[in-house]
């Protein structure tokens, strides 16, 4: 299978390199594999808060929680045909996030890389699509947005694109852009935005930037209400506090489909400055190996000594 790796070129250390290792990284979430009843949360000893209300119910690997108004009724699965049929079964993240799409409300999927969330963005414009509605995807650089007109274009044919360079099909149903080019056309009052049904945030973590984070925000904040929204993020702390934000801006449930399942493993390497190669400290199953530990910090140390001692 495919394995990410990664790996720490070391010349110079400290003793707060250790504290990589010594201390065990906490999962930031627990999940059980039971499913648990919905219960409604809060800030404190379960109060609903004054404009909305939290939910949070366990389903297989993942957390669903849902930020709503205090009128919002529960979800009701669509008895409709699916948007889109898949040759491989769903993970329960992607299920639920497509249950949250089918009832039109807006959703943030946060899970590793390589995990699915594409599956959800595909489900969104075929759902936009079979209902003869127009659905923009935005990505945070122009290289991403090339890659998934192309992706786009030959699953669903009416894709169009516009990063600033290029523009293609601007009239088409499902439109490719950077998210500068969307606010660019929200500063406009272009047309274009009144005819949306749906807009898609790829890699909306971004919005944590502190250069181009405020794209994302004004963004959101301008798009009509009655736009439905699609968050796409790698794995964030504060999900929930997002979703109650955009609760309280857009009126609005916005769900939360959260999941630490990675399908790609990670192994971790370190490259001494002074050593013969890389050595393997964390395997893919998450085992720390001490020997290539210390073999690599004693490299560094005699690098160290060599230099201070003005034989290198």
């Amino acid at each position: 299978g495919i394995v990410q790796k990664i790996i720490i070129i070391m010349e110079g250390f400290t003793d707060d390199l250790f504290k990589v290792f010594d201390e065990a990284p906490k999962p930031t979430l627990s999940l059980p594999q039971k499913r648990q009843a919905p219960e409604e949360l809060s800030d404190s000893e379960g109060e609903v808060q004054e404009t909305y209300k939290v939910t949070r119910e366990v389903i297989e690997n993942c957390i669903h929680e849902c930020a709503s108004p205090l009128t919002h009724k529960p979800l009701q699965l669509s008895q409709a045909e699916p948007a889109k049929t898949y040759t491989f079964q769903l993970d329960a993240f992607q299920r639920v996030a497509v249950n949250c799409l089918e009832s039109n409300e807006s959703v943030l999927v946060a899970a590793h890389t390589s995990a699915g969330k594409t599956v959800v963005a595909e489900y969104a414009i075929a759902m936009a699509l079979k209902n003869n509605q127009r659905v923009i995807y935005t990505s945070p650089i122009k290289a991403l947005s090339n890659q998934k007109y192309r992706e786009f274009a030959d699953e669903f044919k009416d894709v169009g694109l516009m990063t600033g360079d290029v523009t293609i099909n601007e009239t088409a149903s499902c439109l490719v852009m950077t998210t500068e080019i969307l606010r660019s056309m929200l500063y406009r009052g272009s047309e274009v935005i009144r005819e949306m049904a749906w807009v898609i945030f790829d890699e909306i973590h971004y919005m944590r930037d502190r250069e181009r984070g405020v794209v994302w925000e004004e963004s959101i904040i301008l798009l009509p209400e009655p736009i439905r929204l699609v968050f796409l993020s790698a794995t964030i702390p504060n999900a929930r506090e997002f979703a109650e934000w955009i609760c309280t801006i857009k009126h609005q449930p916005c769900h939360v489909v959260y999941t630490e399942m990675r399908p790609t493993p990670l192994q971790h390497y370190i490259f001494p400055s002074g050593g013969d190669g890389l050595y393997l400290v964390v395997d893919e199953k998450g085992q720390f190996n001490d020997k290539n530990f210390r073999k690599a910090i004693t490299c560094l140390t005699e690098e160290q000594e060599a230099m201070n001692s003005g034989k290198k």
